[in-house]
Protein backbone atom coordinates (compact mmCIF):
# COMPACT_ATOMS: atom_id res chain seq x y z
CA UNK A 1 0.00 0.00 0.00
CA UNK A 2 1.33 3.29 -0.76
CA UNK A 3 1.92 5.88 1.68
CA UNK A 4 -0.53 8.41 -0.14
CA UNK A 5 -3.18 5.40 0.88
CA UNK A 6 -2.60 4.67 3.82
CA UNK A 7 -4.77 8.31 4.83
CA UNK A 8 -5.20 9.74 8.04
CA UNK A 9 -3.70 8.45 11.37
CA UNK A 10 -5.44 8.74 14.68
CA UNK A 11 -3.34 7.92 17.57
CA UNK A 12 -3.13 8.51 21.52
CA UNK A 13 -0.05 9.22 23.77
CA UNK A 14 -0.42 7.21 27.71
CA UNK A 15 1.37 5.61 29.84
CA UNK A 16 1.88 6.69 33.81
CA UNK A 17 1.64 10.01 35.29
CA UNK A 18 5.31 11.90 34.16
CA UNK A 19 6.46 9.50 31.32
CA UNK A 20 7.01 12.60 29.00
CA UNK A 21 3.75 11.60 26.91
CA UNK A 22 2.88 16.04 25.90
CA UNK A 23 6.49 16.81 25.96
CA UNK A 24 7.09 14.05 22.76
CA UNK A 25 3.83 15.58 21.22
CA UNK A 26 5.26 19.10 21.42
CA UNK A 27 8.55 18.35 20.62
CA UNK A 28 7.58 16.39 16.92
CA UNK A 29 5.70 19.28 16.39
CA UNK A 30 8.59 21.73 17.23
CA UNK A 31 11.49 19.69 15.21
CA UNK A 32 8.79 19.36 12.55
CA UNK A 33 7.87 23.25 12.49
CA UNK A 34 4.40 22.93 13.02
CA UNK A 35 3.41 25.51 14.88
CA UNK A 36 2.92 29.21 13.91
CA UNK A 37 5.88 32.04 14.69
CA UNK A 38 3.54 33.12 17.49
CA UNK A 39 2.97 30.19 19.13
CA UNK A 40 6.90 29.36 19.33
CA UNK A 41 7.81 32.87 20.66
CA UNK A 42 4.75 32.32 23.27
CA UNK A 43 6.17 28.93 23.68
CA UNK A 44 9.65 29.96 24.50
CA UNK A 45 8.69 32.94 26.84
CA UNK A 46 6.12 30.27 28.79
CA UNK A 47 9.37 28.40 29.28
CA UNK A 48 11.40 30.76 31.10
CA UNK A 49 9.04 30.89 34.28
CA UNK A 50 8.90 26.88 34.17
CA UNK A 51 10.28 24.09 35.78
CA UNK A 52 13.06 23.61 33.20
CA UNK A 53 15.94 25.65 34.06
CA UNK A 54 14.93 27.78 31.28
CA UNK A 55 15.22 25.48 28.67
CA UNK A 56 11.92 25.16 26.14
CA UNK A 57 8.94 22.90 28.08
CA UNK A 58 7.58 20.92 25.16
CA UNK A 59 4.73 19.93 26.69
CA UNK A 60 3.19 23.67 26.86
CA UNK A 61 2.03 23.33 23.28
CA UNK A 62 -0.29 20.69 24.97
CA UNK A 63 -1.02 21.41 28.13
CA UNK A 64 -3.26 24.77 28.07
CA UNK A 65 -5.20 24.02 31.46
CA UNK A 66 -3.86 26.51 34.15
CA UNK A 67 -4.36 23.50 36.43
CA UNK A 68 -2.20 21.16 34.86
CA UNK A 69 0.86 24.10 34.06
CA UNK A 70 0.94 24.36 37.75
CA UNK A 71 1.21 20.66 38.41
CA UNK A 72 3.06 19.87 35.09
CA UNK A 73 0.57 17.02 34.32
CA UNK A 74 -2.43 16.64 31.96
CA UNK A 75 -5.80 16.58 33.04
CA UNK A 76 -7.93 16.75 29.95
CA UNK A 77 -7.52 15.18 26.52
CA UNK A 78 -5.58 17.06 24.22
CA UNK A 79 -6.09 16.72 20.80
CA UNK A 80 -3.69 18.35 17.94
CA UNK A 81 -3.73 17.89 13.83
CA UNK A 82 -0.48 18.10 12.07
CA UNK A 83 0.89 16.46 8.83
CA UNK A 84 3.79 15.74 7.59
CA UNK A 85 4.99 15.24 3.37
CA UNK A 86 3.66 11.59 3.79
CA UNK A 87 0.59 11.83 5.63
CA UNK A 88 -1.77 13.65 8.45
CA UNK A 89 -2.47 12.72 11.51
CA UNK A 90 -4.67 13.65 14.60
CA UNK A 91 -3.04 12.65 18.25
CA UNK A 92 -5.52 12.66 21.65
CA UNK A 93 -2.11 13.32 24.84
CA UNK A 94 -3.99 11.84 27.56
CA UNK A 95 -3.48 12.10 31.18
CA UNK A 96 -1.42 9.65 33.26
CA UNK A 97 -2.44 10.29 36.68
CA UNK A 98 -4.91 7.48 37.78
CA UNK A 99 -7.53 10.16 38.91
CA UNK A 100 -8.11 10.73 35.03
CA UNK A 101 -7.93 7.75 34.04
CA UNK A 102 -11.51 7.96 32.49
CA UNK A 103 -10.10 11.34 29.92
CA UNK A 104 -7.72 8.69 28.99
CA UNK A 105 -10.27 5.71 28.21
CA UNK A 106 -12.37 8.23 25.96
CA UNK A 107 -9.16 9.66 23.68
CA UNK A 108 -8.40 5.62 23.44
CA UNK A 109 -11.99 4.71 22.37
CA UNK A 110 -11.26 7.02 18.80
CA UNK A 111 -7.33 6.15 18.31
CA UNK A 112 -6.04 3.46 16.00
CA UNK A 113 -3.06 3.45 17.14
CA UNK A 114 -1.58 3.72 20.91
CA UNK A 115 2.08 5.20 21.43
CA UNK A 116 2.17 4.27 25.36
CA UNK A 117 5.26 5.63 27.19
CA UNK A 118 7.58 4.31 30.03
CA UNK A 119 9.74 6.00 31.96
CA UNK A 120 13.59 4.09 31.44
CA UNK A 121 14.45 4.91 35.11
CA UNK A 122 11.12 3.57 36.53
CA UNK A 123 10.22 0.53 33.91
CA UNK A 124 6.69 -1.09 33.45
CA UNK A 125 4.21 0.54 36.29
CA UNK A 126 1.08 -0.20 37.59
CA UNK A 127 -0.43 2.47 35.43
CA UNK A 128 1.16 1.64 32.62
CA UNK A 129 -0.34 -1.69 32.46
CA UNK A 130 -3.92 -0.51 33.65
CA UNK A 131 -3.05 1.82 30.15
CA UNK A 132 -2.07 -1.30 28.39
CA UNK A 133 -5.22 -3.44 29.05
CA UNK A 134 -7.69 -0.28 28.49
CA UNK A 135 -6.12 0.55 25.22
CA UNK A 136 -6.55 -3.70 24.29
CA UNK A 137 -10.06 -3.42 25.52
CA UNK A 138 -11.05 -0.50 23.19
CA UNK A 139 -9.98 -2.61 20.20
CA UNK A 140 -6.58 -0.62 19.84
CA UNK A 141 -4.49 -3.74 18.05
CA UNK A 142 -1.44 -1.39 16.68
CA UNK A 143 1.20 -0.41 20.00
CA UNK A 144 4.32 1.86 19.71
CA UNK A 145 6.25 1.49 23.31
CA UNK A 146 8.36 4.50 23.55
CA UNK A 147 11.32 4.39 26.06
CA UNK A 148 11.47 7.55 26.94
CA UNK A 149 14.14 9.35 29.41
CA UNK A 150 16.90 7.77 27.89
CA UNK A 151 19.23 10.58 28.83
CA UNK A 152 18.40 10.20 32.03
CA UNK A 153 20.13 6.74 32.21
CA UNK A 154 22.71 7.75 29.63
CA UNK A 155 21.68 5.87 26.72
CA UNK A 156 22.11 2.61 28.44
CA UNK A 157 21.27 -0.23 25.88
CA UNK A 158 21.09 -2.99 29.08
CA UNK A 159 18.65 -0.85 30.50
CA UNK A 160 16.53 -0.26 27.56
CA UNK A 161 16.90 -4.46 26.60
CA UNK A 162 15.25 -5.20 30.20
CA UNK A 163 12.39 -2.85 30.06
CA UNK A 164 11.80 -4.49 26.55
CA UNK A 165 11.54 -7.71 27.99
CA UNK A 166 9.14 -6.97 30.77
CA UNK A 167 7.11 -4.80 28.05
CA UNK A 168 6.73 -8.26 25.27
CA UNK A 169 6.26 -10.14 28.19
CA UNK A 170 3.03 -8.36 29.10
CA UNK A 171 2.25 -7.62 25.72
CA UNK A 172 1.76 -11.88 25.09
CA UNK A 173 -0.88 -11.81 28.05
CA UNK A 174 -2.85 -9.51 26.52
CA UNK A 175 -2.49 -10.81 22.76
CA UNK A 176 -0.97 -7.83 21.63
CA UNK A 177 1.06 -8.90 18.63
CA UNK A 178 1.52 -5.46 16.05
CA UNK A 179 4.24 -3.90 18.52
CA UNK A 180 7.53 -1.65 18.07
CA UNK A 181 9.63 -0.62 20.93
CA UNK A 182 11.34 2.87 20.62
CA UNK A 183 13.98 3.98 23.02
CA UNK A 184 13.73 8.19 22.99
CA UNK A 185 14.32 11.09 24.75
CA UNK A 186 11.23 13.57 24.50
CA UNK A 187 13.67 16.48 25.97
CA UNK A 188 16.80 16.09 23.92
CA UNK A 189 14.45 14.83 20.72
CA UNK A 190 16.33 11.50 20.99
CA UNK A 191 14.59 9.26 18.03
CA UNK A 192 11.53 11.09 17.57
CA UNK A 193 12.12 12.84 14.17
CA UNK A 194 15.40 11.14 12.86
CA UNK A 195 17.27 7.97 14.50
CA UNK A 196 19.85 9.36 17.24
CA UNK A 197 23.66 9.10 17.19
CA UNK A 198 23.74 8.65 20.50
CA UNK A 199 21.83 5.67 20.48
CA UNK A 200 23.54 3.63 17.37
CA UNK A 201 23.08 0.39 19.09
CA UNK A 202 19.01 0.58 17.62
CA UNK A 203 18.54 0.23 14.29
CA UNK A 204 15.06 0.43 13.87
CA UNK A 205 13.04 3.26 12.00
CA UNK A 206 12.28 6.95 14.69
CA UNK A 207 9.18 7.37 16.00
CA UNK A 208 7.52 9.74 13.13
CA UNK A 209 8.95 7.68 10.55
CA UNK A 210 7.35 4.71 11.92
CA UNK A 211 4.07 6.75 12.12
CA UNK A 212 4.15 8.07 8.66
CA UNK A 213 4.24 4.06 7.27
CA UNK A 214 2.41 1.71 9.80
CA UNK A 215 -0.54 0.43 8.21
CA UNK A 216 -3.22 0.37 10.61
CA UNK A 217 -5.78 -1.12 7.91
CA UNK A 218 -7.78 -3.98 9.59
CA UNK A 219 -6.61 -6.87 7.80
CA UNK A 220 -9.73 -8.51 8.60
CA UNK A 221 -12.95 -5.80 7.98
CA UNK A 222 -16.65 -6.20 9.32
CA UNK A 223 -18.92 -8.34 7.56
CA UNK A 224 -21.77 -6.71 5.63
CA UNK A 225 -23.38 -3.42 5.65
CA UNK A 226 -25.05 -1.50 8.90
CA UNK A 227 -26.03 1.75 9.82
CA UNK A 228 -27.27 2.74 12.92
CA UNK A 229 -30.37 5.29 12.71
CA UNK A 230 -29.53 8.58 14.00
CA UNK A 231 -32.52 10.44 13.17
CA UNK A 232 -35.60 10.45 10.84
CA UNK A 233 -35.32 13.02 7.88
CA UNK A 234 -38.70 13.91 6.93
CA UNK A 235 -38.78 17.42 5.52
CA UNK A 236 -42.37 17.16 3.56
CA UNK A 237 -44.56 14.58 3.12
CA UNK A 238 -43.21 13.18 -0.43
CA UNK A 239 -39.93 12.46 1.71
CA UNK A 240 -38.56 9.79 4.31
CA UNK A 241 -34.80 9.26 4.83
CA UNK A 242 -33.07 7.63 7.47
CA UNK A 243 -29.93 9.53 8.09
CA UNK A 244 -26.69 8.19 9.87
CA UNK A 245 -22.98 6.88 9.43
CA UNK A 246 -22.05 3.89 7.89
CA UNK A 247 -20.09 1.56 10.08
CA UNK A 248 -19.02 -1.39 7.82
CA UNK A 249 -19.45 -2.33 4.22
CA UNK A 250 -20.80 -0.60 1.35
CA UNK A 251 -24.40 0.24 0.31
CA UNK A 252 -26.32 0.62 -3.38
CA UNK A 253 -29.67 1.40 -4.90
CA UNK A 254 -31.12 -1.63 -5.47
CA UNK A 255 -29.79 -3.56 -2.83
CA UNK A 256 -32.15 -5.34 -0.20
CA UNK A 257 -31.37 -4.63 3.61
CA UNK A 258 -33.20 -5.52 6.55
CA UNK A 259 -34.48 -3.09 9.50
CA UNK A 260 -33.59 -4.56 12.86
CA UNK A 261 -34.75 -5.04 15.40
CA UNK A 262 -38.31 -5.28 13.28
CA UNK A 263 -36.64 -8.09 10.64
CA UNK A 264 -38.75 -5.69 8.13
CA UNK A 265 -37.34 -5.84 4.58
CA UNK A 266 -37.13 -3.24 1.96
CA UNK A 267 -35.33 -2.13 -0.94
CA UNK A 268 -33.14 1.24 -1.29
CA UNK A 269 -35.02 3.93 -3.46
CA UNK A 270 -31.93 6.40 -2.94
CA UNK A 271 -28.84 7.83 -1.32
CA UNK A 272 -28.20 11.35 -0.67
CA UNK A 273 -24.70 12.64 0.49
CA UNK A 274 -25.09 15.89 2.16
CA UNK A 275 -27.27 17.25 -0.59
CA UNK A 276 -25.96 15.01 -3.44
CA UNK A 277 -27.70 12.32 -4.99
CA UNK A 278 -25.05 9.29 -5.45
CA UNK A 279 -25.34 5.31 -6.79
CA UNK A 280 -23.34 4.16 -3.74
CA UNK A 281 -21.81 5.17 -0.05
CA UNK A 282 -19.16 3.72 1.85
CA UNK A 283 -18.11 2.72 5.52
CA UNK A 284 -17.40 6.30 7.18
CA UNK A 285 -19.83 8.51 5.02
CA UNK A 286 -22.56 10.25 7.18
CA UNK A 287 -25.62 9.51 4.70
CA UNK A 288 -29.57 9.67 4.37
CA UNK A 289 -30.87 6.47 3.20
CA UNK A 290 -34.65 6.20 1.41
CA UNK A 291 -36.45 3.02 0.74
CA UNK A 292 -39.28 1.82 -1.45
CA UNK A 293 -41.80 1.19 0.67
CA UNK A 294 -42.70 3.04 4.80
CA UNK A 295 -41.75 1.01 7.46
CA UNK A 296 -41.17 1.14 11.50
CA UNK A 297 -37.98 3.25 11.36
CA UNK A 298 -36.96 5.31 14.49
CA UNK A 299 -33.68 6.20 15.88
CA UNK A 300 -31.49 3.31 17.79
CA UNK A 301 -32.91 1.27 14.22
CA UNK A 302 -30.55 -0.64 12.14
CA UNK A 303 -30.16 -0.73 8.60
CA UNK A 304 -28.41 -4.10 7.50
CA UNK A 305 -27.17 -5.92 4.76
CA UNK A 306 -25.62 -9.54 4.98
CA UNK A 307 -23.83 -8.29 8.52
CA UNK A 308 -24.77 -11.14 10.65
CA UNK A 309 -26.30 -9.15 13.59
CA UNK A 310 -28.67 -10.32 16.53
CA UNK A 311 -30.53 -8.62 18.80
CA UNK A 312 -30.99 -9.49 22.57
CA UNK A 313 -31.95 -8.59 25.39
CA UNK A 314 -28.52 -9.85 28.32
CA UNK A 315 -25.13 -10.10 27.29
CA UNK A 316 -21.93 -10.85 29.50
CA UNK A 317 -19.63 -7.78 29.16
CA UNK A 318 -16.19 -6.87 30.48
CA UNK A 319 -16.46 -2.81 31.77
CA UNK A 320 -13.62 -0.19 32.89
CA UNK A 321 -15.77 1.35 35.81
CA UNK A 322 -15.49 5.10 35.86
CA UNK A 323 -17.70 6.34 38.78
CA UNK A 324 -16.88 7.34 42.36
CA UNK A 325 -19.47 5.17 43.65
CA UNK A 326 -19.15 1.48 44.09
CA UNK A 327 -20.66 -0.88 41.17
CA UNK A 328 -22.59 -3.50 42.92
CA UNK A 329 -25.05 -6.17 41.08
CA UNK A 330 -28.57 -5.16 41.35
CA UNK A 331 -27.95 -1.51 40.57
CA UNK A 332 -29.56 0.04 37.30
CA UNK A 333 -28.16 2.82 34.61
CA UNK A 334 -28.88 3.54 30.94
CA UNK A 335 -26.90 1.94 28.53
CA UNK A 336 -25.92 3.12 25.18
CA UNK A 337 -25.13 0.79 22.44
CA UNK A 338 -24.83 2.38 18.47
CA UNK A 339 -27.51 5.28 18.77
CA UNK A 340 -29.85 2.90 21.00
CA UNK A 341 -30.31 3.94 24.76
CA UNK A 342 -32.18 1.44 26.97
CA UNK A 343 -32.20 1.66 30.97
CA UNK A 344 -30.47 -2.24 32.24
CA UNK A 345 -29.44 -3.99 35.46
CA UNK A 346 -25.97 -4.90 35.97
CA UNK A 347 -27.08 -8.62 37.38
CA UNK A 348 -23.87 -10.45 38.68
CA UNK A 349 -20.54 -9.03 38.79
CA UNK A 350 -18.65 -12.40 38.02
CA UNK A 351 -15.14 -11.56 38.41
CA UNK A 352 -12.01 -8.33 38.29
CA UNK A 353 -9.37 -8.62 36.18
CA UNK A 354 -6.33 -7.33 38.23
CA UNK A 355 -4.22 -5.11 35.85
CA UNK A 356 -0.92 -6.45 36.64
CA UNK A 357 -1.21 -10.37 36.10
CA UNK A 358 -4.75 -10.71 34.37
CA UNK A 359 -5.78 -12.96 37.23
CA UNK A 360 -9.69 -12.95 38.12
CA UNK A 361 -10.44 -12.43 40.90
CA UNK A 362 -13.51 -12.80 43.21
CA UNK A 363 -15.52 -9.92 43.57
CA UNK A 364 -18.84 -8.66 44.34
CA UNK A 365 -18.52 -4.94 43.90
CA UNK A 366 -15.90 -2.54 41.41
CA UNK A 367 -14.24 0.35 42.47
CA UNK A 368 -13.27 3.55 40.20
CA UNK A 369 -10.61 2.19 37.27
CA UNK A 370 -10.98 -1.17 37.78
CA UNK A 371 -11.80 -3.50 35.11
CA UNK A 372 -14.73 -6.39 35.83
CA UNK A 373 -16.52 -8.68 33.99
CA UNK A 374 -20.36 -8.95 34.72
CA UNK A 375 -24.07 -9.47 33.17
CA UNK A 376 -26.32 -7.12 31.94
CA UNK A 377 -29.87 -7.11 31.48
CA UNK A 378 -31.46 -4.73 29.08
CA UNK A 379 -35.45 -3.64 29.32
CA UNK A 380 -35.79 -4.58 25.74
CA UNK A 381 -34.46 -6.75 23.16
CA UNK A 382 -32.25 -3.91 21.05
CA UNK A 383 -30.02 -4.47 18.04
CA UNK A 384 -25.98 -5.51 18.98
CA UNK A 385 -23.05 -8.04 19.13
CA UNK A 386 -19.95 -8.95 20.11
CA UNK A 387 -17.49 -6.34 19.72
CA UNK A 388 -14.94 -9.01 18.12
CA UNK A 389 -17.39 -8.78 15.37
CA UNK A 390 -19.11 -5.12 15.22
CA UNK A 391 -17.72 -2.60 17.08
CA UNK A 392 -20.29 -0.21 17.11
CA UNK A 393 -22.29 -2.27 17.91
CA UNK A 394 -20.54 -4.23 20.43
CA UNK A 395 -19.29 -1.20 22.65
CA UNK A 396 -21.31 0.84 25.20
CA UNK A 397 -21.31 2.50 27.95
CA UNK A 398 -23.17 2.76 30.94
CA UNK A 399 -25.22 6.42 32.09
CA UNK A 400 -26.17 6.84 35.67
CA UNK A 401 -29.98 7.44 35.39
CA UNK A 402 -30.18 10.30 38.06
CA UNK A 403 -26.68 12.49 37.79
CA UNK A 404 -26.28 11.04 34.00
CA UNK A 405 -22.81 11.14 34.11
CA UNK A 406 -21.16 8.17 32.44
CA UNK A 407 -20.13 5.36 34.71
CA UNK A 408 -18.72 2.41 32.76
CA UNK A 409 -17.38 2.43 28.96
CA UNK A 410 -17.52 -1.71 27.88
CA UNK A 411 -17.49 -3.94 25.39
CA UNK A 412 -19.58 -6.70 24.35
CA UNK A 413 -18.08 -10.32 25.22
CA UNK A 414 -21.24 -12.75 24.48
CA UNK A 415 -24.98 -12.14 23.95
CA UNK A 416 -27.15 -14.63 26.62
CA UNK A 417 -29.60 -15.73 24.35
CA UNK A 418 -30.97 -18.40 26.79
CA UNK A 419 -31.57 -18.45 30.67
CA UNK A 420 -28.58 -18.83 32.09
CA UNK A 421 -27.83 -20.00 35.71
CA UNK A 422 -30.86 -22.41 35.89
CA UNK A 423 -31.34 -25.74 36.81
CA UNK A 424 -33.44 -28.75 34.77
CA UNK A 425 -35.17 -31.52 35.94
CA UNK A 426 -35.81 -34.56 33.07
CA UNK A 427 -36.14 -37.52 32.63
CA UNK A 428 -34.81 -37.90 29.13
CA UNK A 429 -37.99 -36.84 27.52
CA UNK A 430 -39.37 -33.68 29.57
CA UNK A 431 -37.76 -31.19 30.98
CA UNK A 432 -38.40 -28.37 33.21
CA UNK A 433 -36.63 -25.18 34.23
CA UNK A 434 -36.75 -24.43 38.02
CA UNK A 435 -35.31 -21.98 40.76
CA UNK A 436 -35.35 -23.87 43.62
CA UNK A 437 -31.78 -23.89 44.67
CA UNK A 438 -31.26 -20.24 44.49
CA UNK A 439 -29.81 -17.83 46.90
CA UNK A 440 -31.13 -14.80 47.89
CA UNK A 441 -28.96 -11.63 49.84
CA UNK A 442 -29.91 -8.08 50.94
CA UNK A 443 -27.40 -6.16 50.19
CA UNK A 444 -26.48 -3.16 52.23
CA UNK A 445 -25.18 -0.60 49.92
CA UNK A 446 -28.60 -0.56 47.54
CA UNK A 447 -30.33 -1.64 50.32
CA UNK A 448 -32.53 -4.39 48.52
CA UNK A 449 -32.90 -7.85 48.15
CA UNK A 450 -30.89 -9.75 45.66
CA UNK A 451 -31.97 -13.14 44.09
CA UNK A 452 -28.32 -15.23 42.99
CA UNK A 453 -29.04 -18.28 40.97
CA UNK A 454 -27.09 -21.62 40.56
CA UNK A 455 -24.69 -22.18 37.64
CA UNK A 456 -26.22 -24.30 35.09
CA UNK A 457 -26.97 -27.99 35.90
CA UNK A 458 -28.87 -30.67 34.52
CA UNK A 459 -30.50 -32.95 36.84
CA UNK A 460 -31.80 -36.51 35.70
CA UNK A 461 -33.80 -39.66 37.35
CA UNK A 462 -31.70 -41.07 40.20
CA UNK A 463 -29.62 -38.11 41.30
CA UNK A 464 -29.47 -36.66 44.27
CA UNK A 465 -30.13 -32.73 44.84
CA UNK A 466 -28.18 -29.88 46.80
CA UNK A 467 -31.10 -29.55 49.39
CA UNK A 468 -29.47 -27.78 52.38
CA UNK A 469 -27.32 -25.01 51.61
CA UNK A 470 -25.81 -21.35 52.88
CA UNK A 471 -29.14 -19.82 52.01
CA UNK A 472 -31.42 -22.57 51.57
CA UNK A 473 -32.72 -26.01 52.85
CA UNK A 474 -35.49 -27.87 51.61
CA UNK A 475 -37.45 -30.81 52.93
CA UNK A 476 -36.29 -34.43 51.75
CA UNK A 477 -39.23 -35.54 49.93
CA UNK A 478 -41.73 -32.92 47.99
CA UNK A 479 -43.07 -32.49 44.58
CA UNK A 480 -42.94 -29.20 42.01
CA UNK A 481 -46.33 -28.00 40.00
CA UNK A 482 -44.80 -28.24 36.27
CA UNK A 483 -47.70 -26.97 33.78
CA UNK A 484 -48.12 -29.00 30.86
CA UNK A 485 -46.62 -31.46 32.95
CA UNK A 486 -47.58 -32.88 35.81
CA UNK A 487 -45.35 -32.92 38.76
CA UNK A 488 -41.53 -33.72 39.37
CA UNK A 489 -40.93 -35.82 42.36
CA UNK A 490 -38.50 -35.76 44.81
CA UNK A 491 -37.92 -38.14 47.10
CA UNK A 492 -35.52 -38.36 49.95
CA UNK A 493 -33.62 -36.27 48.39
CA UNK A 494 -33.62 -37.91 44.77
CA UNK A 495 -35.36 -36.50 41.94
CA UNK A 496 -37.18 -39.91 40.57
CA UNK A 497 -38.93 -38.61 37.66
CA UNK A 498 -42.75 -36.91 36.64
CA UNK A 499 -45.60 -38.60 38.45
CA UNK A 500 -48.82 -37.28 40.59
CA UNK A 501 -49.14 -35.23 43.26
CA UNK A 502 -49.19 -37.14 47.02
CA UNK A 503 -50.93 -35.17 49.25
CA UNK A 504 -48.34 -35.91 51.84
CA UNK A 505 -45.98 -34.47 50.28
CA UNK A 506 -45.09 -30.24 50.23
CA UNK A 507 -45.97 -29.70 46.53
CA UNK A 508 -43.86 -26.18 45.70
CA UNK A 509 -44.54 -24.43 41.66
CA UNK A 510 -40.98 -23.84 39.99
CA UNK A 511 -39.81 -21.06 41.93
CA UNK A 512 -39.77 -22.74 45.45
CA UNK A 513 -42.92 -21.63 46.36
CA UNK A 514 -44.88 -23.41 48.71
CA UNK A 515 -49.08 -23.94 48.02
CA UNK A 516 -50.54 -23.82 50.96
CA UNK A 517 -55.11 -24.34 51.43
CA UNK A 518 -54.46 -23.74 47.39
CA UNK A 519 -52.32 -20.79 47.99
CA UNK A 520 -48.96 -19.32 47.76
CA UNK A 521 -47.17 -19.46 51.06
CA UNK A 522 -44.15 -17.41 51.99
CA UNK A 523 -41.07 -17.63 49.62
CA UNK A 524 -38.67 -17.69 52.76
CA UNK A 525 -40.09 -21.20 54.14
CA UNK A 526 -37.48 -23.13 52.33
CA UNK A 527 -35.06 -20.07 51.49
CA UNK A 528 -33.27 -17.49 54.12
CA UNK A 529 -32.36 -13.93 53.39
CA UNK A 530 -28.62 -13.46 54.69
CA UNK A 531 -26.70 -10.44 54.89
CA UNK A 532 -24.01 -9.43 52.05
CA UNK A 533 -21.31 -8.72 53.28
Amino acid sequence: MSNSSKGLLKFITCGSVDDGKSTLIGHILYNSKLIYADQEQALILDSQVGSCGGKIDYSLLLDGLMAEREQGITIDVAYRYFSTDKRSFIVADTPGHEEYTRNMAVGASYADLAIILVDASKGVLVQTRRHMRICSLMGIKYFVFAVNKMDLINYNFERFIKISEEIKQFSEGLGIEDIIIIPVSATEGDNLINCSEKMSWYKGPSLIEYLEDVDVEDNKPEKGFYMPIQRVCRPDYSFRGFQGQIESGEISIGDKVTILPSGEAAVVKSIHICDKKSDKAFMGQPVTIQLDHEVDVSRGCVITHDAGIKTAKKITATLLWLDDVKLTFGMDYWIKIGTKMVPAVVTAINHKIDVNTGELLKASNAERNEIVRCQITLSEEIVLDEFNKHKTLGSFILIDRISHATSACGIVERLDSKENNTVIFTDGEKSVTVRIFDSFYYHTDIMSVLRHSRNDEVYYCGDALPLKGECFEYPESFDIEVEGIGYANIRNGIFIGFGPHESSYPLLNIDGIEFENGRLGNFTKYRHIVVWE
